[in-house]
């Protein structure tokens, strides 16, 4: 059992570095910590607590998410753990990293726009094409694959994609 060997501080970051590389299974080229949806880990009595938001309420992919967590952290030793989901404060795309937008766009969905656009803020998108960089795009439909996705098409190279949906 890797409780023993550390200090509470050393066990929280080896869980929170373990917890940090479960992918989301709807994007697999993201780690929930890419997504902001891994919150906290604690430590109590050698016993590990994982919280994560859901990137909205009813997302079907939390419970495999949180049994991919709980299997991450029992191959590294730590036994009995738990993840909680925390709904509140709701997830927002500003939690997002700048490498989970980046691998975002090489994978081929667009990512959300940056918080306090002022495209954003009047209602107007433009949503860049992640195959060729254009602005001239258009929105297909307002619901894609997933329910945090939508469906656009690039103009220029006539590719259709997904974008991210800011939140």
């Amino acid at each position: 059992m890797v409780t023993a060997l550390f200090s509470d501080a050393e066990l929280r970051q080896h869980a929170w570095n373990t917890a940090a590389t479960v992918v989301d299974p709807e994007i697999p080229v993201l780690t929930i910590a890419d997504l902001g949806v891994l919150r906290d880990v604690t430590i109590r009595d050698g016993q590990v607590e994982v919280a994560i938001t859901p990137t909205y309420s009813g997302c079907p992919a939390m419970n495999m998410i949180g049994l991919e967590i709980e299997l991450a952290l029992e191959r590294e030793g730590f036994r009995n753990s738990k993840v909680r989901t925390v709904l509140s404060p709701a997830w927002t795309t500003d939690w997002m990293s700048q490498e989970g937008r980046r691998k975002l766009r090489e994978y081929g969905i667009a990512p959300p726009q940056a918080a306090g656009s002022r495209r954003a803020l009047f209602g107007v998108q433009q949503v860049t094409c992640p195959q060729c960089g254009s602005e001239d795009t258009e929105v297909l439909s307002e619901f894609g694959s997933t329910s945090c996705k939508a469906l656009w098409r690039c103009k220029s190279c006539r590719e259709p994609f997904d974008y991210f949906k800011c939140h």
